[in-house]
């Protein structure tokens, strides 16, 4: 018997009376009140986000689903009682004998959720790539505050300076995941990661680097220097990445060096070539950041929406540690100093 995919008008609607019909869930409100920022903790454990808007009578969203950029969903609808859906579509190659691609089809996956508060209880349904059956899972979402006014840096106390990087050895950092591979030594007063592949043997998951301790708000310091298309981060309370990557002469770009990652866009280039030293200093205050790259202000004192790609949590009340990306490529970083805000 041939499998089908069903396609997405046609998903959708059985998606729609399915859970209407089963009763999963009950009216709780309006449309409007899913409108706003949301984070994510979704199917195994990551951290996400999801924005609804409403501008000019139509609704519309993004999404950050644990790692990459946030993107555009490809709908957003109401069901009769207010429930919301929110469908994004992926891309899966189909193969013939030989394992030619023959043609890329479209796999609609349905998010459906209820507010309660400030509280989305989700489920995601997930047709299986072959269109034989869809998994199902649920998770959950905070309703993310209002981000505050920016402050007035100029009135922002700092405390002594803390030194995260001995320039001897590991203390007080440790892997995100412990389970991953450690490619990461010091060398010469330098942290160092190595993240080597062997061509024929399995691929070694490599491990991102945090610190033990925790922080709120804070001006951090650091050096790094990459070869060429190296890619690494600095994580900002363990949410926030600036991006450290080989982006000289490139275009402006919310993923190049300096960027918070897919988010906000650099004002001007300031990286350098690769295998120069590049000097970070990072602001955090209020949910406000700015990036001052090479002696050059590239982000000045703007608004954190919501975590990016990566993140260890998505609840971005909470202190986290400075964490730096080891899973991409090699990197050194020297000269990391963080001075916390005094309340």
């Amino acid at each position: 018997m041939q499998r089908h995919i069903i396609p997405l008008p046609t998903f959708t609607r059985i998606l729609c009376s399915t859970l209407l019909a089963g009763g999963l869930f009950a009216a709780l409100a309006g449309p409007d009140e899913f409108l706003g920022r949301w984070a994510l903790t979704i199917p195994g454990g990551g951290a996400g986000w999801l924005n609804i808007t409403k501008e000019n009578g139509w609704y519309d969203g993004s999404i950050l689903w644990g790692g990459g950029s946030v993107v555009p969903v490809s709908s957003v609808f109401f069901g009769d009682n207010d429930t919301l859906y929110v469908i994004r579509v992926r891309d899966v190659k189909r193969k013939d004998a030989s394992g030619k691609v023959v043609r890329t089809q479209q796999i609609p996956e349905a998010i459906v959720a209820r507010v309660d508060g400030d509280t989305l209880n989700l489920t995601e349904m997930n047709p299986h790539d072959d269109g034989d059956g869809v998994s199902r899972d649920e998770f959950s979402g905070k309703r993310i505050p209002p981000v505050p006014p920016a402050p007035d840096l100029s009135q922002v106390k700092f405390g002594d300076p803390i030194t995260l990087f001995n320039g001897q050895d590991l203390a007080g950092w440790r892997l995100t995941d412990p389970n991953a591979v450690s490619g990461w030594s010091v060398r010469g007063g330098i942290l160092v990661n190595n993240p080597v592949q062997v061509e024929g043997q399995p691929h070694k998951n490599y491990g991102n680097l945090r610190t033990d301790r925790e922080f709120e708000d804070f001006n951090l310091k650091a050096e790094a220097r990459l070869a060429k298309n190296g890619n690494s981060g600095i994580y900002l309370r363990g949410i926030y990445e600036v991006q450290v990557a080989d982006t000289y002469g490139r275009r402006l770009d919310p993923h190049n060096m300096g960027a918070v990652y897919s988010r906000i866009c650099p004002t001007e280039a300031a990286e350098k070539p690769a295998g120069e030293w590049e000097s970070f200093d990072i602001t955090l205050v209020d949910r406000h950041v700015t990036v001052i790259l090479n002696g050059k202000k590239i982000i000045d004192n703007q608004p954190l929406l919501g975590c990016t790609g990566g993140a260890l949590w998505s609840d971005e009340s909470k202190p986290g540690p400075i964490y730096l990306q080891g899973d991409h490529t090699g990197i050194e970083y020297r000269n990391i100093v963080l001075r916390p805000v005094i309340k």
